[in-house]
């Protein structure tokens, strides 16, 4: 059953979640508006979905990050310090290649990013797997952002 002690910080490590990416999202500038003017990929979605996808993406992260914290296995700091670089690393990205309009640089950045949420994942899964799974859909969509911003990398 849920407590207040329980719930709470599952609300703020969703909001944690949220705000990083409402500040990365901020200092891109006007990503979306940007991304319409871009060469566009085969499999490039509308701009609309990236804001859909990505609440939904930090929500899970929160949840997954959550259920580490709340853990009292062995190796729970190490994984949320690993989650918490890899959030900063996610909030850099779109200032890269929006804000800045460097497509090869946040490509490279990508890729650290895509390594960095491979070993949170690994880590959450061998703490709690559920948290390990419920990223998943953030690895898979990183991916895809690493296509897209390849793809659009070569054209520019």
């Amino acid at each position: 059953m849920f407590t207040f002690r329980k719930i709470k910080p599952l609300f703020i490590s969703m909001a944690v979640s949220l705000g990083a990416g409402l500040v990365s999202w901020l200092l891109a500038g006007h990503p979306m508006e940007q991304y319409a003017s871009l060469y566009q990929p085969p499999l490039a979605p509308p701009g609309w979905v990236f804001p859909v996808v990505w609440t939904a993406l930090y929500l899970l992260m929160g949840i997954a990050a959550y259920q580490i914290y709340i853990t009292n296995r062995m190796g729970r700091e190490g994984a949320l310090t690993l989650y918490a670089v890899q959030l900063l690393i996610n909030m850099v990205w779109p200032v890269l290649f929006f804000g800045f309009q460097e497509y090869w640089l946040a490509f490279l950045w990508l890729l650290l990013l895509l390594t960095l949420v491979f070993l949170t994942m690994r880590e959450f899964w061998r703490i709690k797997p559920p948290a390990g799974v419920l990223l998943l859909p953030y690895f898979l969509w990183v991916i895809f952002a690493g296509y897209l911003n390849l793809l659009i990398a070569i054209h520019m």
